[in-house]
């Protein structure tokens, strides 16, 4: 072939190649996530209490700061064991521990926020539980400058100040993990725990020590009671198809 026609079928093959269509790269699978049916799903309720006599609440030493010390002139005490009538138990997480294998859970809404506030020289609350990825609003309602420093082992552990009149910040933990501590740097009594979960299907205990679980679905399920002292107790039940399961556990003075 003469120089100048091989120059040309090199031309032409090139741009029939340039027009040819390009292969599309797949688009990424849509996750798959879990909903429960309302009609069948089901509940779980009960109450968390303390056996034996809980340690005496210790008297907190805030007088090293005038400004908490006059937010709180009965003084402050402990919150480890927060103990009403009969043992009730507040501040437990409960969660379902196994049951949910294989499942996979859509993040919260992105407007579906957790909050925290520093006030009275306390975090409140001191024992909450947030979604992994979800949007953590911590505030500062006292009239000083407070810190907030988590103190995470899978997530990326932070610390901040937030002075007076400051905006919220707003901070995420990207992977689960349980007992999270929380504490002051400005106030070394200030404490709190977070729980970051992978499902929805947790609760902490109010006063009374009472919790629900709602939305799930029928099934056997193992519960599992977390406090920042005692140690952990579990029980297995069963839900039926829009059927209620109690759960009373008790917890153990270490």
């Amino acid at each position: 072939m003469k120089p100048m026609a091989a120059m040309a079928a090199l031309i032409m093959l090139e741009a029939c190649q340039s027009s040819a269509p390009r292969p599309t790269a797949a688009a990424p699978a849509e996750p798959s996530y879990f909903t429960a049916d309302p009609a069948t799903a089901g509940l779980v309720r009960g109450r968390v209490t303390l056996a034996g006599r809980p340690p005496k609440p210790t008297r907190l030493a805030i007088e090293e700061d005038v400004t908490c010390a006059q937010l709180n002139p009965q003084g402050l005490r402990s919150e480890e064991f927060a103990v009403a009538n009969g043992g009730a138990l507040a501040n437990v997480l409960v969660y379902v521990k196994k049951g949910l294998e294989g499942k996979t859970f859509a993040p919260p809404p992105k407007t579906e926020t957790v909050a925290i506030d520093q006030r009275q020289c306390r975090f409140q609350p001191h024992v909450f539980g947030i979604r992994a990825g979800q949007t953590l609003r911590v505030t500062n309602s006292d009239p000083l400058t407070h810190n907030i420093h988590p103190q995470p082992k899978n997530n990326r552990e932070w610390n901040q100040s937030q002075e007076d009149g400051a905006v919220a910040l707003e901070r995420r933990f990207p992977f689960p993990e349980q007992m999270v501590r929380i504490k002051c740097n400005v106030h070394p009594w200030m404490r709190a725990y977070v729980h970051v979960m992978e499902h929805p299907y947790f609760a902490v205990t109010g006063a009374d020590g009472s919790f629900e679980i709602a939305s799930l679905p029928p099934g056997d399920y193992v519960i599992e009671a977390l406090h920042e002292k005692a140690a952990p107790v579990e029980q297995a039940l069963r839900i039926e198809s829009a059927g209620r399961a109690e759960a009373n556990l008790q917890l153990r003075v270490p």
